[in-house]
């Protein structure tokens, strides 16, 4: 294949699988509008376009910058703005000597960036469903401006921009950490410090159920993530512009579904011994677990061992949603179990892949240490953060009544379902101190 082809296959496909990736907001959209209760949908509409509307400015004015450029090892440029390379403007402006210098780099600049800017809006993202019902939307912008402008491209500088962890062999194809246990950790921090909705936990130590509210609305969001999925694993392939490549993005593709249907049937399974029942909302996840958990290493050649991974990814899942509610966390999407849970299973999983004798327990010694120092970094840079805008804004959770009469009507006067009438909700007393 000529270079010129290769160029544009390279290159087109960083569009592609980026606008698939993107695709995915819509189903953390869906998602998350229809687990949250009616009076809130309106406000999750908000905040997830909100949250990539912030992601891709921040991203480009500093963030792609911190994770890429002159990475020292520890992270990257304080530089502003990202552009196109000096040949590749000097080619669009009528300057053909310059086709050679802009082919030898093999794909556009701005492809690489766009897909990659896609990642990041992914991570916030899952900040976004474990605090749904009782967050301030301001407190809620400010943390995703600082997790994808400094917190997740510091991440990114140590790993995918070859820094400390990546020289040190860790290894995280897609992002099983990178991506989604950061988002899962900068959720944790942050439903630690709200605290439960009203009533979610009572005093005899029960759990208040809180079903989606639109189950064909959920069902809709997880198969538009899964189908993005593709994008996100396949995309991570970073080529398309050999045989090889191709035969490996096909690879991918078929153990990210695997996986994904791996992590179904094991919370099918693992449901009604676990939680009581078949629960549809745990099982939905299972399936997003599955996906979470083969992202770190899909491009192996054991698609058997793929199933594994997502099948044992979708009983931590079950199990870990389990543990939040004695934990009294309250995650409103299963965010935690899916995402951070989940993504370190995953990464950990990356050990089994290897085939070279030996290998095994230094690449699991090194998966473990770059799994917690992405944890305590992002945990603790997260807990920080929240607390300067909990003190800045004078509080990042909503009043008690804005959290009783919903989001939609005290935030923003746009009901999702005007059509529907909401009853009051019973609490204990000791919600109404």
């Amino acid at each position: 294949m000529s270079p010129d082809a290769q160029f544009v296959l390279n290159t087109f496909a960083f569009l592609i699988w980026g606008a698939l990736v993107m695709w995915m907001a819509a189903g953390f959209t869906m998602l998350e509008s229809g687990s949250v209760r009616t009076k809130n949908a309106s406000v999750i509409c908000l905040k997830n376009l909100g949250l990539y509307a912030i992601a891709g400015l921040a991203f480009y004015v500093v963030g792609y910058n911190i994770m890429y450029v002159d990475v020292t090892g520890w992270i990257g440029s304080f530089s502003l703005f990202y552009t196109a390379s000096d040949a590749e403007i000097a080619l669009v402006g009528g300057n053909e000597a310059m086709k050679s210098e802009v082919i030898d780099n093999g794909y556009s600049v701005m492809s690489d960036w766009f897909f990659q800017m896609v990642f990041v809006a992914t991570a916030a993202s899952i900040v976004s469903g474990a605090l749904a019902e009782r967050i301030r939307l301001w407190a809620f912008f400010a943390f995703v401006l600082v997790l994808t402008a400094f917190i997740y491209p510091v991440v990114g500088a140590w790993t995918w921009g070859a820094g400390w962890l990546s020289e040190l062999g860790f290894s995280d194809f897609a992002g099983s950490t990178i991506v989604h246990s950061t988002g899962g950790w900068a959720a944790l921090a942050g439903a630690i410090i709200l605290g439960p909705r009203l009533g979610k936990f009572k005093k005899d130590g029960t759990v208040t159920p809180t079903p989606p509210s639109s189950v064909p609305i959920v069902t809709l969001g997880v198969f538009i993530l899964w189908f993005g999925w593709f994008g996100f694993n396949g995309g991570s392939q970073l080529a398309l512009g050999s045989v090889s490549d191709a035969v490996s993005v096909a690879g991918i593709l078929v153990n990210t579904n695997l996986a994904g249907a791996a992590g179904v049937l094991a919370a099918i399974l693992v449901s009604r011994p676990i939680l009581g029942g078949f629960d549809l909302f745990a099982i939905l996840n299972g399936a997003l677990a599955g996906l979470v958990s083969i992202t770190a290493a899909p491009a192996m050649h054991q698609h058997w061992l793929a199933i594994v991974i997502g099948f044992i990814g979708g009983v931590i899942c079950v199990l870990s949603i389990k543990l939040l509610d004695k934990l009294k966390v309250d995650d409103v999407v299963g965010a935690v179990p899916v995402h951070l849970f989940a993504g370190i299973w995953g990464t950990i999983a990356v050990a089994f892949t290897v085939r070279e004798a030996g290998s095994f327990v230094d690449q699991l010694l090194v998966q473990l240490l770059g799994i917690g120092a992405v944890g305590v970094f992002v945990f603790a840079a997260s807990f920080g953060v929240w607390k300067l805008i909990d003190v800045l804004l004078g509080g990042i959770r909503v009043t008690k009544t804005v959290e009783r009469i919903g989001q939609d009507a005290a935030e923003l006067g746009v009901d999702a379902y005007p059509e529907f009438v909401l009853m009051p909700e019973e609490y204990d007393d000791e919600d109404d101190k």
